[in-house]
């Protein structure tokens, strides 16, 4: 039987906040940045903790929740998306299994306003990766981008190979889907979806979504 692939048209925030997910279900999301929400800066800063703390809280205590962010630049200053979803985790009472950094650019390479690399942060309240289990922390490259605020396909093949392994999860869930790429590789993987989409043109086209293979390009 072919994975399922489940996508909500609602806002991210209030679906989460009537669910609890099992150990079977884990989340892998790249949550909005403060150019996408209708939101002041602090305010924004404020919601993006709180909105990780909301996500580590819902998955089982043994259940996992990796967060794709890529940091941003605010008045010459740059902003560690990382530390805001840090934060909200550990007021989550949930601990960081691994911090691996994306490549988003050769190394070298000056970057104006996004920096060369991503976050890639996984963490959970009571399951442990032992140093046998270790993986690259250093990822050579994003992948593929189906739109401009994608988590890169090669990305969502090292977070959708960790779920499925480690926790043994069979449900990705991603409450900020987008485009659903997330979606589309869990389901290359065989595991089912759930999306949550605020927009109805995305949520239509993560509905339908492929991806290729590792290092092959992503379509609609």
């Amino acid at each position: 039987m072919a994975p399922s692939r489940v996508i909500h048209n609602t806002e991210g925030v209030a679906w989460l906040k009537e669910q609890r997910f099992s150990e079977s279900h884990a989340v892998i999301t790249s949550m909005p940045d403060v150019s996408e929400m209708n939101l002041s800066f602090e305010a924004w800063r404020e919601w993006f903790s709180d909105t990780a703390q909301l996500i580590c809280e819902r998955v089982a205590p043994k259940g996992v929740a990796l967060f794709f962010q890529t940091d941003v630049k605010r008045d010459g200053r740059w902003v560690d998306k990382a530390y805001l979803v840090q934060r909200g985790a550990e007021r989550a009472g949930s601990f960081q299994l691994f911090h691996k950094v994306v490549c988003r650019a050769p190394p070298g390479m000056t970057t104006f306003g996004r920096p060369a690399w991503a976050h890639l942060l996984a963490f959970s309240r009571e399951l442990t990766v032992e140093p046998g289990e270790a993986t690259a922390d250093v990822l050579p490259q994003l992948g593929e981008m189906p739109w401009a605020r994608a988590m890169g396909v090669e990305a969502c093949e090292v977070a959708v190979t960790f779920v499925k392994g480690k926790p043994k999860a069979t449900v990705v869930v991603d409450p900020f889907c987008g485009l659903g790429t997330v979606l589309a590789v869990a389901n290359r993987h065989g595991l089912d979806a759930i999306g949550v989409e605020l927009s109805r043109k995305r949520a239509e086209k993560a509905q339908t979504l492929e991806v290729r293979p590792t290092k092959g390009r992503a379509r609609e």
